[in-house]
């Protein structure tokens, strides 16, 4: 609520029901028929808990509009409960939201924006009632999980860690997990010896990739990335479409009115290709070097790249966004 003039309207009735049921808790009887509050904005409030948390920490939350609020600048977030995936209460939220920017709209249609004015946050808005379902070190056994699944980096990382702490205590899985046993001589130590596994370092296996966004035009080239021999030509074509306007003026007295065209002319321009040969296994400044010598945009790159991938040429995963 505290909204200036930007919350909910009329059609949105998770406002209004929630409006009249504040007020009912008040002992004020108010119909929601009657009710025209515009600085009130129905929201869902979301937050992320770390594991380990006690009861009375605070943590930050998200507050998203739900209905059809033209901007949550300067609203507050009145109590809200905040429960788990099972539906016991986890944390009480309130507090002024700050959403990082404004949304001007004057009169005559005139639109000011800076940032995204329909969510925001409330920094360490929420106190947990209870403890995170997360409160206690294992006994016996860690079970670390890759973020990027692959054979090779779990098998080095149960390689290191078995070299510092010996005894094989350490077995990757599958491509995911690895399984640590924690020796005997830290059966009370659990903590120092999650800190000294936290320390160690292990060389992760990169994946030769090559990644597009079409919509922007920006290309990631991995560094294991290769090409296999092979020619490659490219012929820059370039359409320029102006436009210009053409103004006709009626004859005098014929009670005609100026009328303004678009005169359009199109032009295409085929500023010539070249040939360029890659030799075997090139690397990743190889191949910056080829596309740069044919001068190429990173639009035309994207076309390249998927024509390479075709001919079995590009030995990387072309992944297009």
């Amino acid at each position: 609520m505290g909204l200036d003039g930007t919350g909910d309207s009329k059609r949105s009735i998770f406002a209004i029901q929630s409006a009249t049921n504040m007020m009912k808790k008040f002992g004020l009887a108010v119909s929601s028929q009657r009710i025209s509050l515009k600085n009130i904005a129905a929201v869902m409030v979301t937050a992320e808990v770390d594991p380990f948390l006690p009861a009375g920490s605070q943590i930050d939350v998200l507050v998203s509009s739900i209905g059809d609020a033209k901007s949550l600048e300067g609203g507050t977030l009145v109590m809200t409960p905040l429960s788990d995936a099972r539906g016991q209460q986890l944390a009480q939220a309130q507090g002024p939201v700050s959403i990082g920017g404004f949304n001007i709209e004057s009169s005559g249609g005139d639109r000011i924006r800076k940032n995204y004015v329909h969510v925001g946050r409330v920094p360490d808005g929420a106190t947990l009632v209870r403890a995170s379902s997360v409160n206690a070190l294992p006994d016996s056994a860690l079970f670390y999980n890759l973020k990027q699944p692959d054979f090779t980096t779990a098998f080095r990382m149960a390689q290191v860690i078995n070299a510092k702490a010996g005894n094989d205590v350490a077995v990757a899985i599958n491509a995911v997990q690895i399984k640590i046993n924690i020796p005997s001589n830290y059966a009370s130590r659990e903590m120092e010896f999650i800190s000294i596994i936290e320390n160690l370092e292990v060389e992760p296996d990169v994946k030769a990739r090559v990644v597009v966004n079409e919509r922007t035009g920006t290309i990631v080239v991995g560094e294991n990335v290769r090409l296999s021999p092979v020619a490659i030509a490219h012929s820059n074509l370039r359409i320029e479409i102006q436009s210009t306007p053409v103004i006709s003026q009626p004859s005098p007295l014929s009670g005609g009115r100026a009328v303004v065209a678009q005169q359009t002319q199109t032009a295409a321009k085929d500023n010539g290709g070249r040939l360029l040969y890659v030799e075997d296994s090139a690397n990743l400044k190889d191949v910056a070097a080829a596309m740069n010598a044919i001068g190429v945009s990173p639009r035309d790159v994207v076309a390249i790249f998927q024509a390479l991938k075709q001919a079995g040429a590009l030995k990387a995963d072309l992944i297009i966004m």
